[in-house]
């Protein structure tokens, strides 16, 4: 009863007020240390993007000069007189034209220009027809006009091919035949609109290509040629040292402490999207460096579509080296295929390091063929290995996860083989440099690097009645030998 007789800040919801206005004053004295740490956080992010590639600094200033250029159409009076409102249309086109690479750029200047062109003649014919008509019939001629070009326009961008390389193009003309037909059948000067419109748009698109070529130029086919080579480089790297950490040995006789290039790999897995992109916008882009201008594009995808394939079964190997102790397989299992496992995982990282060095330099991959050789002769012993009967008195469930990643190591060396002939149909395409291998080794000596290489399997633990005979070698020097590899059979699946 006393309560209503209190002053307002002594009443019961007081306590509440205060807890109310406490948090929002502790909210406003954080405030400006929030902003300042946010402000340092943007500081980091921007300064890491622009470190990550130096030409994202470079592409945004050209972007401004080209806007800056195109814009003095509209603020030099002589030149709106002659164009009017219709100027505005250089600068859109250099905002919607202007990309990273000179391909790209060049492409959506081509299907601006192109169907703005086309769509202007056939929209000034179609309002030619439509006015025939009589004044009754044309809105109707120009609408069925209009459903037509705009369904079957929309119908053919669907197209896989046309939509990877002309979807803007036909975007562009479903929008420029829509404004010429609509706003024709106001104004009578529809010739005049047509031709300030086409002029306008190839002043930006000259303007966006220009520049993108003359000023520190960025092309796709280079940036594409270049990403193959890392993606055969990155699982390289993975094979080469997967031996050592599966097994727990170390090739090189020392302990590596980086681990980052057993997760390089990943990276591979998810670049097909931007190879793709990459070669659509090389195609568009003229001979340059060491690139003419039919340059076999497509034959990139297919080497990248090798090399996935090969990270897929890289990312099953990787999987098993990080398991827990009941998914490995016991030491003295891994000790009997250690050897075999270990060859066939470094010589098929060598093969590939050879072949992104190859593409890398533009030369044919002459000592490729030769890892590749090794690592098949290495499989085939280790397959002979699991058919001897030498695993048969294990525990079946001690068994499987050796012979898995055995298997897994045979698809990598037949995906290697694969890479391989990939690029010697490249590298013959494009006219690669052919260059000699240089002989520092004297046959003696490379005889006898090839026979601790490839061991017979009668050497590897083998029981003394099983007879195991390989073919296939030459002697002498493994450079000499010109015969390509033999391809491997998956005889290993019948285990």
């Amino acid at each position: 009863m006393l309560s209503k007789y209190l002053p307002q800040e002594m009443s019961p919801a007081s306590p509440e007020k205060e807890r109310l206005f406490t948090r929002w004053w502790c909210l406003l004295k954080a405030l400006p240390e929030r902003l300042a740490a946010r402000a340092f956080e943007i500081a980091v992010n921007t300064k890491k993007i622009a470190q990550d590639d130096p030409r994202r600094l470079t592409h945004s200033a050209k972007v401004g000069v080209a806007l800056t250029l195109v814009s003095l159409v509209y603020y030099y009076q002589p030149i709106y007189v002659n164009f009017g409102v219709s100027a505005m249309w250089a600068v859109v086109t250099v905002v919607v034209v202007f990309e990273f690479s000179v391909g790209a750029t060049l492409g959506k200047g081509l299907n601006r220009g192109l169907a703005t062109l086309l769509a202007g003649a056939l929209g000034v014919g179609a309002h030619h027809l439509a006015s025939l008509s009589g004044q009754i019939g044309e809105p109707i001629l120009l609408g069925f006009f209009v459903f037509l070009q705009a369904s079957s326009s929309t119908f053919v961008r669907f197209f896989p091919k046309i939509k990877a390389r002309y979807d803007y193009g036909l975007l562009i003309f479903i929008l420029t035949f829509s404004l010429i037909s609509v706003s024709g059948f106001r104004d009578d000067e529809i010739l005049e609109l047509a031709h300030k419109r086409l002029s306008t748009i190839a002043i930006g698109a000259s303007a966006c290509v220009i520049i993108s070529i003359l000023i520190c130029p960025v092309w796709a086919g280079e940036d594409l040629h270049i990403l193959i080579a890392l993606n055969m480089e990155k699982l390289a790297n993975f094979l080469q040292g997967f031996g050592g950490e599966y097994f727990k040995t170390s090739v090189d006789g020392e302990a590596n402490d980086d681990k980052s290039f057993l997760q390089e790999y990943k990276n591979v897995l998810n670049s097909r999207s931007t190879e793709e992109s990459l070669a659509n916008f090389a195609s568009w882009e003229p001979c340059h460096g060491r690139f003419p201008f039919r340059h076999p594009w497509k034959q990139y995808l297919e080497i990248g579509n090798l090399t996935r394939d090969c990270a897929y079964r890289i990312e099953a190997l990787s999987g098993y080296l990080n398991s827990d102790i009941q998914l490995q397989a016991p030491p003295e299992i891994r000790s009997k295929i250690q050897e075999a496992c270990t060859k066939m995982s470094l010589e098929s990282g060598k093969a590939l390091k050879e072949l992104s060095s190859a593409v890398r330099t533009m030369r044919q991959p002459t000592s490729a063929d030769r890892h590749v050789s090794n690592s098949k002769t290495a499989a085939k012993n280790l397959e002979s290995l699991l058919r001897s009967g030498l695993l048969e008195d294990a525990d079946l469930l001690a068994v499987i996860p050796a012979a898995t990643v055995a298997s897994l190591l045979f698809d990598v060396v037949n995906c290697t083989e694969k890479i391989t002939d990939a690029v010697h149909e490249l590298a013959s395409v494009a006219n690669f440099e052919c260059v000699k291998p240089s002989s520092t080794v004297s046959p003696e000596q490379s005889s006898l690097e090839e026979s601790e290489l490839v061991k017979p399997v009668s050497e590897i633990e083998c029981p003394d009645h099983v007879v195991i005979g390989v073919g296939g070698l030459t002697s002498g020097s493994p450079e000499n030998d010109t015969r390509r590899p033999e391809p491997l059979t998956n005889k290993h699946a019948e285990m």
